[in-house]
């Protein structure tokens, strides 16, 4: 025997029902004995609910009574023959005569008692078990419509009846003992008392009323029929990425429907799990899809948790006092007061020292709870023996779950580290002794956020998401986006990393997709876009969107975008950038924006900012934290000037050479940004702050390479009219060079916290000697790297080894786990 239970949306359209009754036929071909259990149609009891509060407030709309009757009557006029429809048509319109005149009655007495409530609701499956049985009978023979409150009996606690299950079983066998021949439909959620008053079972009550059917036949199976591919790792509404479970154990499913995944409720497996019936969760819309088997035992994956679930709408509350230490019997009066009044906790903790108990409770439950414990509490708070009582509101708990939890060691870090890193404040901790579960409160707001770094942290087989936000599309910028482009597939399949760029900007318009905008179509995207770019809105866009593992990315020479760097890193999101500016303003500013990427769990990398693609920064740092010290570092840090030295030879003048660079794309528009020497400056000032030295940019000692009038020209053009007239200056350094047989080169050098930059001529012993186009080198002595000195040698200038040193940032931050 197995039963069979189709939940509203199964039974909530014309189609869904085609479904359903392929789904029974099938079953039926097979020889297979079935009860079936169906909820009311899609909508229809919060829509009954409704009606009730409405009448009772004397408000009641008879436009909702005749949608109710229409949703039913169309359902019937689609799916059932015209000769076959009066009958089924004049029963349910005796149940809804029967419906309009309990409303009116509420509405005219203007209360509505739970047991009220408890019958009016009870229409939804009533009505959809008649026109369900109906459509069945067209396809399939011995259909009989069974209303369940002939046989479950309950209590009176009207909305959530508890069941008295030896004679509800009882009366289950006898019943299918009298049909055996027959195909039962039966209603879910309602059930009766002993005075035949009509009870419902509460949330999820119709999974509850297939269980016990399922436990007093002692069924082989237990399917409950819904819209998605059985039970999945989280809510797919808010991660995408989440996919089903093959196989949970009745605790696992039971912790993860606790903490909010409504594909099933707690109650509905205690029957089952008494007598280790599988329950199988099924989709009607995908029906070969195998969907969930909850069962005594689950399989041992390789990964440590099941699943993760989460509660919104909670408050916390927050009992703080001496009285609590040590104080017997407190915690017993606190929770019996509560469960009195049908209060429910959903998480509980409390401080070693006892000076404190944190209660979770659904906010609609707020209140009431603050005030019950203010009265009953209220001679130890007026002697100040408990604090007042502290509340808490929009918060959320989100919950890891899985067997495996206990076998693993690392776990609760991983799950910590995840939500640190995406700046997401815990508020409260819970963890029972089995160790199936670890519960966070969290602000409501960031669960989302919270519910998708969490997956990635602990499902590695998928992608790990990063969303990208990048300013800038220049030289730079057009060449990393379409790097990421070219890469996103090798990237997804060797480092299980998934590039989402959401928001980008030129310099005139700006343009977001949380969904990704296409890389192949960046262009087009911003050209379309009617956003004009402003950059406290994108900054302040990319924080609500609230994502996890963001990284903002300047490719820019802005001035002013560094100045927003540390508000991005309060927010917790990591930043990439080829902009100097930040790091090569004052030490101040650079220190303060270390150290608030530092608190906030944030990544600053800039490995562009010294040597374009070359890993000088990064070897810097893995020097340092390998325990070595840094005694001198000598540089060529300008892919420009190299250049323009190394082909500064024979007849060619100096100017020329000068702009063939620039015509090369080697210089900025204006070359004495470049032969200024500030550039190099900035480079040099920023790893003498990373080898820990406290220098500003005026400490420099800096010799420039151009006279004063090629410095002071008005315009570009003018520049190189003082070059020619200068040319005798040049002349004569490359004269000399070539009479000691030396080579031109700009040098910087840090010893003893001082940075020096000079122009010097080097033989042929010289590591910078044999120094080629426009590459840049430098070298480390350290206390490991005395005798010979470390090298680092490669291209230093280009928009393609500049945007690679970005993708290369950008990798590296996506790579930290």
């Amino acid at each position: 025997m197995k039963i069979l239970k189709f939940g509203g949306t199964s039974v909530g359209s014309v189609n869904s029902l085609k479904a359903v009754v392929e789904i029974v036929k099938k079953e039926k071909e097979q020889n297979n004995p079935i009860i079936m259990v169906v909820s009311a149609v899609h909508g229809m009891t919060n829509l009954l609910t409704k009606m009730a509060k409405d009448a009772s407030l004397g408000e009641l709309d008879t436009n909702d009574l005749d949608l109710f009757q229409e949703k039913h009557f169309e359902i019937i006029r689609a799916s059932i023959d015209v000769k076959n429809q009066n009958p089924i048509i004049t029963k349910l319109k005796l149940l809804m005569n029967e419906l309009e005149e309990l409303l009116h009655g509420i509405a005219a007495l203007k209360e509505l008692s739970a047991q009220s409530k408890d019958l009016i609701i009870s229409f939804g499956e009533r009505c959809s078990t008649l026109m369900i049985s109906k459509i069945l009978e067209q396809s399939i023979s011995n259909v009989q419509p069974i209303d369940a409150s002939q046989y479950i009996l309950t209590d009176n606690h009207f909305g959530q009846a508890q069941v008295n299950e030896e004679v509800t079983f009882s009366n289950i066998r006898k019943l299918v003992e009298e049909n055996s021949d027959k195909l039962l439909v039966v209603t879910g959620f309602i059930a009766a008392n002993k005075d035949g008053r009509l009870t419902t079972l509460g949330r999820g009550g119709s999974d509850y009323t297939a269980a016990l059917i399922g436990a007093a036949l002692h069924a082989e199976e237990i399917q409950i029929w819904t819209d998605v591919d059985g039970m999945m790792t989280a809510d797919p509404r808010l991660v995408k990425k989440a996919f089903s479970l093959e196989n949970l154990s009745y605790t696992e499913a039971m912790e993860l429907s606790y903490f909010g995944a409504k594909v099933i409720y707690p109650p509905t497996m205690t029957p089952a799990f008494k007598l280790n019936i599988p329950i199988v969760i099924k989709n009607t819309f995908n029906p070969n899809f195998p969907g969930t088997k909850i069962q005594l035992e689950s399989s041992v994956t390789k990964f440590p948790i099941k699943g993760i679930s989460s509660v919104n709408e909670i408050s916390l509350i927050n009992i703080k006092g001496s009285d609590l230490v040590g104080k017997l019997g407190f915690s017993g009066r606190l929770f019996s007061l509560l469960a009195q009044h049908h209060i429910n906790i959903v998480l509980i903790t409390q401080s070693s020292s006892e000076h404190s108990i944190t209660l979770a409770i659904h906010h609609n439950d707020l209140e009431d709870a603050k005030h019950l414990i203010e009265n009953e509490f209220s001679l130890e708070i007026q002697a100040k023996r408990l604090e007042p009582v502290e509340v808490e509101q929009n918060l959320a708990i989100i919950a890891i779950v899985g067997e495996n939890m206990k076998r693993t060691t690392g776990v609760s870090g991983k799950l910590f580290y995840a939500l640190g890193r995406n700046g997401i404040n815990v508020r409260a901790i819970a963890q029972g002794s089995s160790e199936y579960n670890i519960s966070v409160v969290i602000n409501e707001k960031d669960l989302s956020k919270a519910l998708n770094a969490v997956h990635d942290a602990f499902f590695n087989h998928l992608n790990k998401t990063i969303h990208v936000f990048n300013v800038g599309v220049g030289n730079i910028g057009s060449t990393f986006l379409n790097q990421l482009e070219k890469q996103k597939d090798f990237l997804a399949e060797n480092n299980d990393i998934e590039i989402k760029l959401v928001g980008l900007a030129n310099s005139k318009k700006m343009v977001f997709d949380e969904n990704g905008i296409d890389l192949s179509n960046w262009k087009q995207a911003l050209k379309q876009t009617d956003r004009v770019v402003d950059l406290n809105d994108f900054i302040s866009t990319m924080k609500c969107f609230n994502l996890p593992n963001c990284v903002f990315i300047d490719n820019t020479a802005s001035s002013v975008l560094p100045s927003f760097y540390k508000q991005i890193f309060q927010h917790s999101i990591s930043i990439v950038t080829c902009n100097k500016i930040a790091n090569s303003s004052s030490y101040k500013d650079y220190f303060e924006l270390k150290q608030t990427a530092r608190q906030h769990g944030a990544k600053f990398m800039y490995e562009t900012n010294v040597g374009a693609g070359l890993p000088i920064v990064n070897v810097l740092k893995d020097l340092q934290m390998s325990g070595d010290k840094i005694v001198k570092i000598e540089a060529i840090l300008s892919g420009t000037i190299s250049y323009i030295f190394n082909h500064f030879k024979g007849e060619n003048s100096f100017g020329n050479v000068v702009k063939e660079a620039q015509e090369l794309g080697y210089t900025e528009p204006d070359p004495r940004d470049d032969l200024s020497g500030v550039d190099f400056m900035r480079k040099m000032l920023i790893l003498a702050r990373d080898a820990g030295h406290h220098v500003e940019a005026e400490d420099v000692e800096i010799a420039s390479i151009l006279p004063q009038k090629c410095l002071e020209a008005e315009s570009v053009e003018d520049f190189y009219k003082s070059l020619q007239e200068e040319d005798a200056y040049f002349e004569e350094i490359k004269q000399r060079a070539e009479k000691e047989q030396k080579v031109i080169r700009y040098i910087g050098i840090l010893e003893n916290g001082k940075i020096s930059i000079s122009l010097d001529l080097v033989n042929d012993q010289h590591p910078f000697y044999s120094l080629s186009g426009s590459d840049n080198i430098i070298l480390f002595t350290t206390e490991r790297y005395k005798e010979r000195p470390l090298v680092v040698k490669g291209p230093g200038a280009g928009a393609e080894v500049t945007a690679a040193g970005v993708f290369a940032d950008l990798v590296n931050v996506s790579s930290i786990k």
